[in-house]
């Protein structure tokens, strides 16, 4: 991701928020139509960073229309075992990252790193602190939309066997000197070495 792109992704997520809560808020149907087509304008000038087909985009804005705008939360677990860091690989670009994923509805981040990590691996993990909570423009990951915020938890292996799924093609624990091909977008090779530095000196949790 270029500074260029960055200042652009910025400025575009402006906008959509700003639509987003405009039309979560007014009760003018001449702003509510304002707000629709500054909505539209930040869809088409994604689109434009070659970040998903305009419809994509468009789609996904219209779907957060109702509500006010604010980051997602990607929780994600790090464990160890025998000093070495669970990864599962992704069939979606067949790479590898933590375990982990979107935080749902009703669940507090605790619960649904647990959840989360069962659901890719198929061990079941207890939660012992907060690693790092991270605002993902900040860090080396390629260029994306929405905003989010990366949540990792230290978390201990409690029981379970590897198991893939219609997500995760493969399971396995990696020596941070022999790490796998990264999902980039998930996951940088500079935040596992920080997480692992973090585990090994009992340092303070990171964050943005």
């Amino acid at each position: 991701m270029t500074i260029k792109d960055k200042q652009w992704l910025l400025w575009i997520s402006e906008l959509q928020a700003i639509g987003q809560c405009g039309l979560t808020y007014t009760t003018s149907d001449f702003d509510r139509e304002r707000f629709i087509r500054l909505t539209e304008l930040a869809a088409e000038m994604a689109s434009e960073l070659a970040l998903s087909p305009p419809e994509t985009i468009k789609a996904m804005f219209t779907l957060e229309q109702n509500a006010y705008a604010t980051p997602i939360l990607d929780i994600r677990s790090f464990v160890l075992k025998n000093d070495k860091i669970l990864l599962v690989k992704e069939r979606s670009d067949c790479l590898w990252t933590l375990p982990g994923g979107f935080a749902d509805v009703n669940e507090s981040p605790s619960e649904a790193v647990v959840r989360e990590t069962f659901e890719e691996s198929g061990f079941l993990v207890k939660p012992r602190y907060l690693l790092a909570l991270w605002d993902k423009l900040k860090h080396d990951h390629p260029l994306a939309w929405p905003h989010i915020y990366k949540c990792v938890f230290h978390c201990d292996l409690v029981s379970g066997e590897a198991r893939s799924n219609i997500e995760i093609s493969d399971i396995d624990f990696f020596s941070i000197d022999l790490l796998p091909d990264l999902s980039t977008p998930r996951v940088t090779r500079k935040q596992l070495e920080t997480l692992y530095a973090l585990t090994r000196n009992s340092q303070a949790t990171v964050f943005d």
